[in-house]
């Protein structure tokens, strides 16, 4: 998978999983911030993303600070999928 498939694709599960029923993966700008600015979400919302990582890509976020950065971002998301996937193989 690419890297743009992969951004796509959490954006598609994002959208689906915290039920933004007005928000096309379109409307997600990669580099834009999910929390605050950007797409708005908040601290419940976070632990969703969380899930999301887990579910769908087998990647767990124990750490808290690093979560943060981790989840800045579809950036920063998907590279970090990619860093650990391609740590397993």
């Amino acid at each position: 998978m690419s890297i743009e498939d992969l951004k796509l694709e959490l954006k598609k599960h994002i959208i689906k999983e915290l039920n933004l029923l007005d928000i096309e993966p379109e409307d997600i700008i990669d580099e834009e911030p999910l929390f605050v600015e950007g797409l708005g979400l908040d601290s419940i919302d976070s632990l969703e993303l969380v899930v999301i990582m887990d579910k769908f890509y087998g990647v767990k976020i124990k750490d808290e600070k690093q979560g943060r950065k981790i989840l800045e971002s579809i950036n920063t998301m998907a590279a970090h999928i990619e860093k650990v996937k391609g740590a397993g193989n």
